[in-house]
């Protein structure tokens, strides 16, 4: 469920969250390697951009805990409560029309979600 509340909120989190301090938690522990960190420390100077390429690298992780993890990161960081509350305070019904895009693909098994604008996107 984090997963999708993170990917419905995901122009929220590159606008407002510079990365550089979770992305260390996240390499501690284990959610991101040492060749994650170390591309995403090159693009520092860019927080929207790491912040992207971050969010990416976890939608793509196939780690369970990775947005679990990208939770306890951010909680941790006193500037980002507001996000917090917005995760927490998540509209149910946001939840439901985004798992209402979503379908199991019959050929491979996937998780896909249809998206208009780009076309599908798995889940993971």
């Amino acid at each position: 469920m984090l997963k999708l509340k993170f990917r419905k909120l995901h122009t929220t989190i590159v606008e407002g969250v510079d990365p550089a301090n979770i992305v260390g938690y996240l390499f501690q522990e284990g959610v991101i390697s040492q060749d994650e960190i170390t591309a995403l420390r090159k693009i520092r100077d860019d927080p929207k951009q790491q912040c992207e390429e971050l969010l990416s690298k976890l939608h793509m992780s196939k780690n369970p805990q990775a947005f679990v993890k990208l939770y306890i990161a951010i909680k941790k960081q006193p500037h980002l409560q507001w996000l917090i509350e917005s995760i927490d305070n998540f509209d149910q019904q946001s939840l439901i029309d985004l798992l209402e895009q979503m379908y199991i693909n019959d050929q491979t098994g996937e998780c896909v979600f249809k998206i208009r604008e780009t076309g599908n996107v798995r889940c993971n």
